[in-house]
């Protein structure tokens, strides 16, 4: 969420993909469609949409499991070419995948889907903010704008002195931090390790996590639980490949703009499914939200040459 919820990638490996600009956009179409479908199945698990509702953790045991299952199956017939892991710089960004991951699927079972991604599309701003002191980055004046017009868009969608807060809306925010900061370990991890093996070990090491995490809320799931589980894991791989593609095949300027169409899709599906309308706020905090993601990722696209990965769906 997610995720994924996003935030930036490894870059593919030169050389792993020819140029191919519409391949490129038509996978991050798919890798927002797939994203946007985890957190709405996220939502029917934490309701009692498909029986008594699951606790965000066990939502996101289903997610690693399931997910593993998937990406080890790939390793398996591929059999690429491993290397050593940064072990220190994977269970970073693993340990803040998943709080954020959790935070995301409970937020999603309590607010609309569409005010919930659009927090946690904050995710590149949190990250620019913990990269001064964390990476040591200087952040210029264009940065920090696009850092206050994306907050500015966070108010208006979370409404302090308009009464009570929704916890969602906080939880929803606790994602983005939490993305932020697994940002900073996937900014050490780039270039280091090649993508499939990134997301092997990433996945890995959150099945190991989750599993300990679950054995105080486990439940037995209905049977429609586990498909949803089986479902939203195999969603959350196939988006991670997708993104993994579509970077390897386009210039992260152009491929970039795409991604926030995760936003549109989960707003289709919560309509679809639950019956929930946007509101008029819901609909500008949204926008005001990606004007700031966006520029940040324009400034980012400026200072970074050749490209910069843009948002990514993988949501650990």
């Amino acid at each position: 969420m997610t995720a994924q919820p996003p935030i930036p990638a490894t870059p593919a490996q030169p050389g792993l993909a020819a140029p191919a600009p519409g391949i490129a956009i038509a996978f991050m179409l798919c890798a927002t469609a797939f994203i946007a479908a985890t957190t709405l199945l996220a939502k029917a698990l934490g309701t009692d949409t498909l029986g008594p509702p699951l606790h965000p953790v066990h939502v996101s045991h289903g997610r690693f499991l399931f997910a593993w299952i998937t990406i080890a199956c790939v390793i398996a017939a591929l059999r690429p070419c491993l290397t050593r892991p940064n072990w220190g710089l994977h269970i970073g960004r693993t340990l803040t995948g998943f709080g954020g991951v959790t935070c995301m699927f409970a937020a999603a079972a309590l607010i609309p889907l569409a005010d919930a991604t659009a927090i946690t599309f904050l995710n590149p701003v949190f990250g620019m903010i913990l990269a001064i002191p964390l990476l040591g980055e200087r952040v210029g004046k264009w940065r920090w704008l696009a850092a206050a017009i994306a907050f500015a868009g966070a108010l208006v969608l979370i409404r302090p002195g308009a009464g009570a807060i929704a916890p969602g809306a906080f939880l929803a925010l606790a994602a983005a931090l939490a993305f932020g900061l697994e940002l900073t370990f996937i900014k050490r991890l780039a270039g280091r390790e090649r993508p499939l093996q990134i997301l092997f070990v990433n996945n890995s090491l959150g099945v190991l996590i989750a599993t300990a995490a679950v054995i105080a809320v486990w439940q037995p799931p209905t049977v429609a639980q586990w498909a949803a589980l089986a479902a939203l894991g195999t969603l959350m791989a196939a988006a991670q490949a997708c993104f993994v593609n579509a970077v390897a095949r386009a210039d992260a300027s152009l491929v970039t703009p795409f991604s926030y169409l995760t936003l549109v899709f989960a707003a289709l599906y919560d309509f679809a499914v639950f019956g929930v309308t946007p509101t008029g706020l819901s609909l500008l905090g949204a926008t005001i939200i990606i004007a700031g993601a966006a520029l940040l990722a324009w400034r980012e696209a400026r200072a970074k040459a050749p490209s910069i990965a843009p948002p990514d769906v993988n949501r650990s």
